[in-house]
């Protein structure tokens, strides 16, 4: 596993999305992850599996402090309250004295960042998260998030895959130290069907480095330097999604699937996302 580091923060650039798994789907799928090589877990409050993310933690015999874990506040628990009781709430889920990385899910437009960055900063000072982050900030979010912090912030976790153009709210996440966490790094599997312009790029580089195209996919996000949180609960796509590091995407692939983020198609922008930067 390759990490990127940032702020004192050393993620694990491949780790597993949990969005949607429910039940006895999510304790196996985590425990299976963690078994095959996985090191970094993603879940959040408003998934509804913190509890069954740390069954699976503790049901895959693999050290706690061997794990990267990361867990999410949503936009309607941003008052300092409501931050506490939201955060002491997933904790009690994972059973967890802390976590490695906690985010600010969604920004909300009615609480001031004077207001939920401070409260941010107070639970990785309360020893209740080792580093804390945002998710969903655009360029002109983070600069005022970051005129008002008093602790570094490590990450900025965006929707990221060939099919959608970032590169300003990277470039501002990289001027802060930041690193970039990249959900639905293959467009929620839409990067496999032919359908979609370019899939057959995709295709054609794959078969190449004898990969799948999600493998390329993440390999791309990978050789940006950015993390990449794919979601599966199925036993050989979490063994694929790890599986790559053994190979490299030459600089005229790597330029040929840059020329996709044209698409612009955006899988995740609920009613209170952002206005979005604009390529």
């Amino acid at each position: 596993m390759q990490f990127v580091e940032a702020h004192g923060a050393r993620i694990p650039q491949i780790g597993l999305g949990t969005m949607t798994l429910k039940e006895d789907v999510c304790v196996q799928a985590v425990k299976t992850a963690l078994q095959v090589g996985y090191t970094h877990l993603d879940t959040a409050a408003f998934y509804g599996n913190e509890k069954e993310v740390g069954e699976g933690l503790r049901a895959s015999g693999i050290k706690r402090e061997d794990v990267f874990i990361c867990t999410k506040v949503r936009e309607n628990n941003l008052t300092p309250e409501n931050f506490v009781k939201s955060l002491d709430q997933s904790l009690a889920n994972l059973q967890l004295p802390y976590v490695d990385l906690l985010l600010i899910h969604w920004n909300n437009k009615d609480i001031p960042f004077s207001v939920s960055i401070p409260a941010l900063c107070k639970a990785k000072k309360d020893g209740k998260a080792k580093h804390i982050g945002v998710a969903n900030f655009t360029t002109k979010m983070l600069d005022e998030a970051w005129a008002v912090t008093s602790e570094p912030l490590v990450c900025n976790q965006i929707e990221m895959h060939p099919f959608i153009n970032q590169d300003k709210v990277v470039a501002a996440s990289k001027k802060h130290g930041m690193a970039v966490v990249a959900y639905c790094p293959i467009a929620r599997g839409k990067v496999q069907g032919s359908q979609e312009i370019g899939a057959d790029a995709l295709e054609r580089i794959g078969k190449a480095h004898n990969k799948t195209v999600a493998q390329v996919s993440l390999r791309y996000l990978v050789q940006m330097g950015v993390c990449a949180i794919p979601r599966t609960a199925t036993p050989d796509h979490l063994k694929a999604n790890i599986d790559v590091f053994d190979f490299k995407l030459s600089d005229a692939e790597m330029a040929e699937l840059k020329k996709l983020n044209a698409t612009n198609m955006r899988v995740v922008s609920p009613p209170h996302a952002p206005v979005w930067d604009t390529p």
